[in-house]
């Protein structure tokens, strides 16, 4: 398996936040191809002991790659700002919102998203009323 040069980025001085995480990016992107390779082992094999090692080392993965993905969230004032806007698009998504509904979620230049209302759906709980 071809591996990353740990040396790569190495520069002659301090890096940027910037410039960190762009680095971090390059670590998450090593966890979850770990996360893959476990999983795959995991599928390829019936030995349990081998499993309960490799599920271990994966949940290790998982906790590197949110670590990771935090740590970024503060490097990268963007990426931030896109993690806040994301889980309001998703809840709009996943409820029915129209395409335009969604995208006035990241209108208005980087401030912190407007609370937009969800669309109404009927529940059995709601049908009860």
């Amino acid at each position: 398996m071809p591996q990353t040069n740990p040396f790569h980025s190495l520069v002659p001085r301090k890096l940027t936040d910037s410039e960190l995480a762009r680095s971090i990016r390059l670590n998450i992107e090593a966890e979850l191809d770990a996360i893959n390779l476990y999983a795959a082992h995991l599928d390829a094999t019936d030995n349990e002991e081998a499993k309960a090692i490799l599920r271990h080392v994966m949940d290790e993965e998982r906790e590197h790659a949110a670590l990771f993905w935090q740590l970024i969230a503060r490097l990268d004032p963007e990426q931030a700002q896109h993690d806040r806007e994301a889980s309001q698009k998703y809840r709009l998504i996943t409820t029915g919102a129209s395409h335009e509904e969604v995208e006035a979620v990241s209108e208005g230049g980087g401030s912190e998203p407007a609370e937009v209302e969800l669309p109404k759906r009927l529940t059995v709980g709601s049908l009860r009323k």
